[in-house]
């Protein structure tokens, strides 16, 4: 996997001769265009929502003014779930005061969140043979 130019990753190598579906993740809401916005998509529960540990997974790491529509090629299908993280300082993790979330944070499918990040299940969509996009709203606790 590279990040090329602007806001599109590109699934290199068997994974992207198996299927030319692309997934579309459209984020909306960011309070500031400083720092980057990292976008992980993966199809494991366990590794949901800090998709970091799963090999499979895709991630994306965009400067937060460019980061208005992320593409990821190559997509087989299956069930998938996105975490973003508004990485504002630009160290490449999810910065916490106490138990709160310091930046921002979306997650597909827009489910509420209550106490702690949502379920898998709650964020799932399936990608099938059609290109997939979702709208991904960014949220802030402080």
């Amino acid at each position: 996997m590279g990040l090329a130019v602007g806001t599109t990753v590109l699934v290199s190598g068997a994974e992207a001769a198996s299927s030319a579906v692309t997934l579309e993740v459209n984020i909306y809401g960011l309070r500031s265009s400083k720092g980057n916005v990292l976008v992980c998509v993966t199809a494991n529960p366990r590794f949901f929502p800090d998709c970091s540990k799963d090999p499979k997974s895709l991630r994306a790491n965009v400067p937060a003014n460019k980061a208005a529509m992320v593409s990821f090629n190559g997509m087989s299908p299956g069930t998938y779930a996105v975490a973003i993280v508004h990485d504002e300082n630009s160290n490449s993790k999810m910065d916490m005061a106490v138990f709160l979330p310091r930046e921002g944070y979306g997650f597909s499918r827009n489910p509420a969140v209550m106490t702690g990040p949502p379920k898998f299940r709650s964020a799932a969509f399936a990608i099938n043979a059609a290109d997939v996009s979702q709208r991904v709203q960014m949220k802030y606790m402080l």
